[in-house]
């Protein structure tokens, strides 16, 4: 009877090889200024804060404008991901780099898109002021910088979901006699949920860190349009200790999101690893 083969060795199992050791330096540059912030703020002065007029209005501000903007996302994100979801033609590409383009645009450039866009004197500026309609530098006009910003984040995550329903499905239902809209409904919405509630999480956050485009296209007004991180780039001049709680809180929520993600794309991650 010959011998069994050697069973081979995981690489770097127990130790730290040459990749990890390479990686640290920048793993701890991306890790020690947020510890340093965190370790600057204390509980008590958090408490102190979340007194302040400017913190929670600034807080409400942001609920309010990112959950309406994350709506948004999903309802007006979902045919495009659809579209996406379509096997490969030149329009899809047009349309997929279309989806990209505020994802490398300067945010500063989003927000004078917007402005000359839905501004007094802008594209459709004009045609909504006759309806009484005024959007720049109110509330209306921070939830729509923050779906600009954010909506590549969910289009790009429901067209990979999309993107992996079996076709075979699909076909299934329609010879049962379920309309499209049954077949969406019914069969791909929830084979395609994982990736659909990671878009979201994903979209919320990126909305709930909007900064450049709001500032431009909404202004900077206490319990109007001032959302977290404006009150955090005012705190800086201001009050310092208002802009860590205001951080601090950003980064806690910012975290809490990603491990939604994490924990929704790898379920059971550590549950199937042997002991």
């Amino acid at each position: 009877m010959s011998p069994s083969p050697p069973r081979p060795r995981s690489a770097g199992r127990g130790r730290l090889d040459g990749w990890w050791l390479l990686s640290l330096p920048l793993l701890a540059f991306l890790v020690v200024p947020i510890a340093a912030l965190l370790g600057r703020v204390e509980p008590d002065q958090v408490l102190d804060n979340l007194r302040s007029p400017v913190v929670r209005q600034a807080i409400g501000v942001s609920l309010r404008t990112t959950l309406f903007s994350t709506a948004l996302v999903i309802v007006a994100g979902i045919p495009v991901a659809q579209v996406l979801a379509r096997p490969d033609t030149r329009l899809r590409r047009l349309v997929d780099a279309l989806v990209d383009l505020p994802t490398v645009l300067p945010p500063a450039v989003a927000g004078i898109a917007l402005l000359v866009t839905f501004g007094r004197r802008g594209l459709l500026g004009g045609v909504l002021e006759l309806g009484g309609v005024a959007i720049p530098f109110t509330q209306a006009a921070v939830v729509l910088a923050q779906l600009f910003v954010s909506a590549p984040f969910f289009i790009k995550s429901a067209a990979i979901g999309f993107g992996q329903v079996p076709p075979d499905l699909r076909q299934a239902a329609g010879l049962d006699g379920a309309s499209s809209w049954q077949v969406f409904r019914f069969v791909t919405v929830p084979l395609a949920r994982t990736a659909l509630i990671t878009g979201a999480a994903l979209s919320w956050a990126r909305a709930l860190g909007e900064f450049g485009a709001t500032i431009i296209f909404a202004g900077n007004f206490p319990g109007r349009t001032q959302t977290m991180p404006l009150a955090i780039y005012i705190g800086f001049e201001l009050d310092f200790n208002l802009a860590l709680t205001l951080s601090a809180i950003l980064i806690g929520l910012s975290l809490l999101t990603l491990l939604l993600v994490k924990w929704l794309l790898h379920p059971k991650a550590g549950a199937d690893t042997p002991a």
